[in-house]
């Protein structure tokens, strides 16, 4: 089940929600667990009982390790590793195996077949995501920085909270335990969670999958496209992950908020960046922060000498490539990023990078050549794409490959482009400028018409998202697959 879909969207959420808020406050973990255990379910319920030996096998030696911080640092020590090899160790199983079988299989020359191999391991949906969470939960605990909880229930509606669970925002323990004892309520908090609802569905329905088209193009006659097709179709890749991963933290958001959470954001206008150092500090921001505090702090960070310092960068990105997939390309993608944050550091560019006027289209280019890689299915594809964007194929290619550009996908891109440009000025425009109430003398004051308008346009806008959702295809969000 996807947030972009009519069983979700006339089913589920009208039929959660209103459990949920019949539901006694203090039950309320109950019902976002029972929840969020369908809708996990609803795409395979064999692996349901993955998701809750995790839960539970964190939540244990979570208690282990908060019982022996203080009187037997070395036992909780020693707990915590015992949590973090379990956690990685079921990630790199379910995610990893078939990759390693693949690349040995590969180095004799043949494949998992020829070795003898005829099995295929699923990955579980999601897995990336609720692993990194259980272990930062386990290291938080360690830390003193997240309480070990005493209701198991509350640490399972955590792990598994629906809103988040398929593709984050990677969510940490220490920031929304409070929330879990007590959270506010309120219809202008679910008005703005439908809101922001409504504005992740249009990116992903109006924008995202309206560009996919270009990119798929490009991506799937990688051999035969020309100079301009290529970046054409790198460009639409480069447009459509954006929407599509950040309209869905924008509706994970908003179903947050219409719960009575409060998500920290996950996207800050990445493609305003003039350096991959602020790239990095405004896209994925709950990945960035997650590899930074648990595995670049931890391998030493900048504290041992500048080559350390760009040997811990390039490490932390080679690992946060790999957590997106298995795949060498995905390794090459993050090692693109990882020299390019060197080499930043080391000429203290990202210092300077805010008052240089090349900073942003150099940024851009440099991000959109790592999206290459980062979409193709394989190191030769990527390669082909990159071969044609230098001009191999010529500036036309396959001429009859452009009678399948459409006008529409061409029109819904200079909006996806638009939409870039206006996106990082909408926080201003769609601020409140006064509202309904009492002056001082005790006159009423009006209703904000400016506000009311935006809020019509919204609901006009999620409206042609519902009704371009029902004559389109089923479209998974991209970080599904991770």
């Amino acid at each position: 089940m996807v947030f972009s879909s009519e069983t979700f969207l006339f089913l589920f959420l009208p039929a959660f929600l209103t459990a949920y808020y019949l539901t006694p406050v203090r039950a309320r973990s109950y019902t976002i667990l029972a929840g969020s255990y369908l809708f996990y379910a609803w795409w395979r319920v064999d692996f349901l009982g993955l998701l809750f030996l995790t839960t539970a096998f964190a939540y244990l030696v979570g208690q282990r390790v908060a019982r022996h911080r203080q009187a037997d640092p070395a036992r909780a020590k020693l707990w915590l590793w015992i949590g973090v090899a379990g956690c990685l160790g079921v990630l790199g199983v379910f995610k990893y195996l078939n990759f390693f079988v693949d690349s040995i299989a590969a180095l004799f020359g043949t494949d998992a077949a020829g070795l003898g191999i005829h099995w295929r391991l699923i990955l579980p949906i999601g897995i990336s995501f609720y692993i990194f969470q259980a272990l930062s939960y386990l290291i938080d605990v360690y830390r003193g920085d997240a309480k070990a909880d005493a209701r198991f229930i509350d640490f399972a509606a955590f792990i598994a909270l629906f809103p988040q669970l398929i593709a984050g925002p990677i969510l940490r323990y220490k920031d929304l335990e409070d929330q879990f004892r007590h959270r506010d309520h309120s219809a202008e908090m679910f008005a703005d969670g439908m809101a922001r609802f409504l504005v992740g569905l249009a990116k992903k329905v109006l924008l995202a999958d309206a560009v996919a088209p270009l990119a798929d193009l490009a991506f799937d006659n990688s051999g035969e496209v020309g100079m301009a097709l290529a970046w054409l179709g790198a460009a639409a890749y480069m447009l459509q992950l954006y929407f599509d991963f950040s309209g869905y933290s924008d509706m994970a958001i908003g179903l947050g908020k219409m719960m009575g959470f409060r998500f920290l954001e996950n996207f800050r206008y990445p493609y305003v960046s003039r350096s991959i150092t602020e790239f990095w500090r405004r896209w994925h921001i709950s990945l960035s922060n997650w590899l930074r505090d648990y595995l670049y702090i931890s391998l030493g960070g900048n504290r041992r000498g500048r080559l350390r310092t760009y040997a811990n960068l390039m490490a932390v990105m080679v690992l946060g490539g790999l957590w997106h997939g298995a795949n060498w390309t995905f390794v090459l993608w993050g090692l693109w990023h990882g020299g390019l944050l060197a080499v930043e550091r080391a000429s203290g560019h990202d210092r300077r990078a805010a008052g240089l006027a090349w900073a942003l289209p150099v940024t851009l280019i440099c991000v959109l050549i790592g999206w290459v890689m980062f979409r193709a299915e394989s190191v030769g594809q990527g390669a082909e794409i990159y071969a044609a964007m230098l001009g191999v194929n010529g500036w036309i290619g396959d001429a009859a490959l452009w009678d399948q550009v459409t006008r529409e996908s061409l029109a819904f891109a200079t909006l996806a482009v638009l939409v870039c440009v206006i996106e990082p000025r909408a926080e201003t425009l769609l601020a409140p400028r006064g509202g309904p109430g009492i002056r001082a003398d005790g006159t009423a004051v009006g209703v904000d018409m400016r506000q009311a308008l935006l809020s019509t346009g919204l609901v006009l806008i999620g409206a042609f998202a519902v009704m371009k959702l029902a004559e389109q295809s089923f479209s998974p969000f991209l970080y599904f697959q991770f």
